[in-house]
């Protein structure tokens, strides 16, 4: 595995770093906390990251897989389009804005407007998302562990929204139904891959209402 120090240098030498450095072995950065944009737009790889990071970690990726030990800022992988981020602790404001598709994770917390707009990835929270989150996604699913604040999955347009615990209200256009063997096996097969212990018959899922939510 080679290892980079960012401590003391820009983003744009660090960035410049880990392409020249991925190969067959996972690149490793430590000293992060300073850097906004770490990790942009990687289209192979693993990249591990030992230490917080700034905000726009990940945004773009194209196929990387990113591990974070710590927490994250805001933007976490916002516009990505495939890829795999993992977080061990927690996420800011928007975590996974506008994906297109992916996989993005955070153990801990994430804050409000969390996957909104998303158009495909898979976004799994394990701990409480803020306020707004899931707010007017268009496609794939998020899968919260903990609770939800304000206008939870609010003008849901499409995809599947799963939480395990509350929220503070939901927000418009969105109906509660019922699980079937589909989403417990889906939610199974998620919780498998990374590890999470959680029971899917617990969950609630919620839908769309109307597949036209501005047009009643």
């Amino acid at each position: 595995m080679n290892s980079i120090d960012a401590k003391n240098k820009d983003l744009q030498a660090i960035n410049r770093e880990i392409r020249d450095n991925l190969n067959d072995h996972p690149v490793k950065v430590v000293n992060a906390d300073h850097l906004h944009g770490l990790a942009a737009g990687i289209k192979h790889g693993e990249i591990i990251i030992d230490s917080n990071t700034g905000d726009y970690l990940g945004v773009l990726n194209d196929g990387a897989t990113i591990k974070v030990s710590k927490n994250v800022g805001n933007y976490l992988g916002d516009n990505m389009t495939t890829g795999t981020i993992l977080v061990e602790g927690n996420g800011g404001f928007g975590v996974a804005q506008y994906c297109y598709g992916g996989t993005v994770v955070v153990l801990g917390n994430a804050g409000d407007f969390t996957a909104t707009m998303n158009k495909g990835a898979v976004i799994i929270i394990a701990g409480n998302v803020g306020d707004e989150a899931g707010t007017y996604m268009l496609d794939g699913d998020l899968i919260v562990l903990g609770d939800a604040g304000k206008n939870f999955a609010n003008y849901l347009i499409r995809g599947d929204v799963y939480i395990r615990g509350e929220w503070e209200n939901l927000g418009h256009n969105t109906r509660i139904v019922e699980m079937d063997n589909r989403d417990i096996e889906k939610l199974n097969s998620y919780f498998d891959t990374y590890g999470i212990e959680a029971d899917p018959q617990k969950f609630k899922k919620i839908v769309a209402a109307s597949k036209k939510p501005f047009y009643k």
